[in-house]
């Protein structure tokens, strides 16, 4: 069944961007256990995902799997992938600064996606609220 889901999945997604078809992927390729604990932030320029991690106790866990993940969304997506960066949940103190500091820099500069998205926002952003 899993195997039925990549497939079908990887063929929905052509018609997102790169960032895009990772975050709809992330669920499937981890499960929705793993998927819940953590949320996508973005790609940046060197192909590299970067994920918030929700629960501290869950890093290592996702640190373990990485190599797995990635390939797992590298086949769904279809996505040229170098890594996947796992980050902490950060302080809203820290939160703010980063959003001022990203502010200040302009949207030229920096990873993309910073905000993390969920799989239902790409549906609505790809008109597909079906998902």
């Amino acid at each position: 069944m899993r195997d039925v889901l990549r497939g079908t999945l990887g063929r929905s997604l052509r018609t997102l961007s790169e960032e895009d078809r990772l975050v709809a992927a992330w669920a499937v390729a981890c499960g929705p256990a793993l998927a819940a604990r953590a949320e996508v932030l973005g790609l940046d320029e060197d192909h590299v995902l970067h994920v918030r991690v929700l629960q501290a106790g869950w890093r290592d866990q996702f640190a373990q799997m990485r190599t797995m993940l990635t390939e797992e969304l590298r086949k769904i997506a279809a996505v040229r992938l170098q890594t996947i960066h796992f980050e902490g949940q950060s302080s809203a103190r820290e939160r703010g600064r980063e959003a001022v500091a990203a502010a200040a820099k302009g949207s030229g500069a920096g990873r993309r996606g910073r905000g993390g998205r969920s799989s239902a926002e790409i549906d609505e952003r790809s008109g597909d609220g079906n998902s």
